[in-house]
């Protein structure tokens, strides 16, 4: 995307990481959600006899599916969307953070690496990888918040029929009244505790590999 905008039109160019990563973020939410809304599930069990443990990732998903099937072939296929349920406020937490960190994480690891000495070693590009990645991470995970307050309320919602009926903008509304602006950023704490140095982690990480790799490639020729 980069060689095709610098060809053609180098002023969409630094838009060229939010594009890539709010694409790539949205597949990745379509086709894990399912797994994504049993691990909710599990983590919002709570026990009914004592000693009881949580059911399994797939013993999850049929307790989901199970009180909406049908005897109807083609309602029942229609029933399999509740496993989706939320999935609109998955893609808007997700998109808009995807968005947000991707193009902040961008700037800032360049300005650190030119703030940096000339020779590229393993650990500067760790150092400005995670630097960066904590930074955009963090900022990403609290400006979305609500969002994920929503998605979580979505989820952990037992009542299948409102399940289905519920949207982003209705639960957002509904914490609102309920519990406020602090109802909204329910958790912001532990987020961004856990995002900020994830994110970070991630990029550096996959950024030390390809370097690496970038390294020996250049060795063997």
């Amino acid at each position: 995307m980069e060689d095709f905008t610098n060809r053609n039109a180098s002023v969409l160019t630094p838009y060229v990481p939010l594009v890539a990563g709010t694409v790539a973020r949205s597949l990745a939410c379509v086709t894990c959600y399912p797994v994504e809304l049993a691990r909710t599930r599990m983590q919002a069990f709570k026990e009914t006899q004592r000693g009881a443990k949580p059911p399994g990732v797939l013993k999850t998903l049929v307790g989901v599916v199970n009180p909406v099937r049908s005897t109807n072939n083609v309602q029942s296929l229609q029933s399999y969307r509740i496993l989706w349920t939320g999935l609109g406020a998955q893609l808007a937490r997700d998109v808009p953070f995807s968005a947000i960190c991707w193009s902040t994480l961008e700037p800032i690891r360049r300005k650190i690496l030119s703030q940096m000495t000339d020779e590229t070693t393993v650990s500067s590009v760790l150092a400005a990888n995670f630097s960066a990645g904590f930074i955009a991470g963090s900022l990403s995970a609290a400006a979305t918040c609500p969002l994920d307050v929503a998605k979580t309320r979505r989820q952990i919602e037992t009542d299948p029929a409102r399940a289905l009926e519920m949207t982003t903008r209705t639960t957002l509304v509904e914490i609102w009244r309920d519990r406020g602006i602090k109802g909204l950023f329910t958790g912001i704490g532990p987020r961004v505790a856990r995002t900020g140095p994830s994110v970070g982690i991630v990029v550096s990480f996959y950024e030390v590999v390809k370097y690496a790799l970038h390294c020996r490639h250049q060795n063997n020729d």
